[in-house]
């Protein structure tokens, strides 16, 4: 271990993902470390899984044993001065124990349960989430599909959708954000839940099919923010216009056959 020395304010924040590996480069820790770096945090890694995958989906995957994911959180959090975390794909309920042990601070738990092209990624009761994790969460990022995973129940409208927010902060976190992506209309509509009130984020849905590994780029820059101590509101506003930027500026590019991700430094967005 390095000497101990005082930290300065050239010391860029430091932040932890918990995910899987995505061989195509577009999701998971991959993702997360681009998006750290765009906005000049640090980012530090436990690996959960190790995927093989590429723009058109998941066709294997093999998870690391919780006793790695220990040993991984304990050398990054006993060197780093760790501001902020985020938990991308886990593979099942001794995983989300191992990383509810760590007490991260500002843990942002995005529940990453079934990929896109339908491929189950959590191996397990999708409640486990709500039960083990939630409680050590300050912000908790699902999608609509996921949301109906956890809750067991549809969310058809806006209200169900307002009630299912402050269902899940009943578990605990401080910051509910139940993403949009996946729902139609001109606008891309994320519901967020912060202390006791609803705010929305609205922006105009762009028209790409480069979307692979959105979910895992806006947990991540909501991470990134927090790192950074912006509030919980600024924090949601940046990551929200970072990944309109993201898929805007990749919204033409071609890599790989199916969806493609978003471009990760965006000219025109560095906050």
């Amino acid at each position: 271990m390095t000497p101990e020395r005082p930290a300065t304010p050239a010391d860029p924040p430091v932040a932890v993902t918990i995910a899987g590996s995505d061989s195509g480069g577009g999701a998971g820790i991959q993702a997360d470390l681009l998006t750290f770096a765009a906005h000049r945090v640090h980012g530090t890694t436990v690996v959960t899984a190790i995927t093989a995958q590429n723009t058109l989906g998941v066709t294997a995957s093999l998870s690391i044993p919780p006793s790695l994911i220990t040993a991984q959180l304990t050398a990054v959090t006993t060197d780093f001065d760790v501001r902020a975390a985020k938990t991308g794909m886990l593979g099942g309920r001794d995983q989300l124990v191992a990383v509810a042990a760590a007490a991260l601070p500002r843990l942002v738990v995005d529940p990453v349960l079934v990929a896109t092209s339908g491929a189950v990624l959590y191996d397990g009761d999708p409640t486990d989430y709500l039960r083990i994790l939630a409680p050590r969460a300050f912000a908790l990022t699902p999608n609509l599909p996921e949301a109906r995973l956890l809750l067991g129940h549809p969310l058809t409208s806006r209200g169900d959708r307002i009630a299912a927010l402050r269902e899940l902060a009943d578990h605990g976190p401080s910051l509910i954000v139940l993403k949009g992506g996946h729902d139609d209309g001109p606008n891309a509509v994320d519901l967020c839940y912060l202390a006791g009130r609803v705010v929305e984020l609205s922006r105009p849905r762009v028209p790409t099919g480069n979307t692979h590994g959105t979910g895992c780029t806006f947990a991540a820059a909501i991470t990134a923010r927090l790192a950074h101590g912006d509030p919980p509101e600024a924090a949601l506003e940046a990551a929200k216009s970072y990944v309109t930027a993201g898929l805007l500026a990749a919204a033409d590019q071609r890599l790989g056959a199916g969806s493609g991700p978003l471009d990760h430094f965006p000219t025109h967005h560095v906050p």
